[in-house]
């Protein structure tokens, strides 16, 4: 017997639907199944060309995992020479009464 999905109308013998897996349906008692319209199937497309330039810039291999940890070593020690100088420049700019906060209670 026929079922038609009632979550996207697609017309299937099964208990769930092929298209989305759901188990939702009505049954349809006068549905008759069209047959295949054409007359001869399909010729066969040959891929074009491009396809396998597409493939290989697509297709690259993963980086081996060594050079992937250099890398972020590289990367990490970049980001600290640059802390690095940053951070000194910061640390300049502060005075010597203002750095630690001792002492400026007046108190002693």
């Amino acid at each position: 017997m026929a079922r038609l999905c009632l979550d996207c109308e697609e017309v299937h013998d099964d208990y769930q639907c092929p298209v989305c897996a759901s188990d939702h349906f009505t049954y349809l008692t006068r549905w008759v199944p069209a047959p295949e319209r054409r007359e001869r199937p399909r010729p066969a497309v040959t891929p074009p060309p491009e396809l396998d330039t597409y493939r290989r810039l697509v297709d690259k291999p993963a980086p081996s995992p060594g050079r992937t940890f250099t890398r972020a070593l590289l990367g990490l020690g970049a980001a600290g020479v640059l802390g690095l100088f940053l951070g000194g420049r910061r640390a300049r700019t502060v005075g010597p009464d203002e750095g630690s906060g001792e002492g400026t209670s007046g108190e002693e």
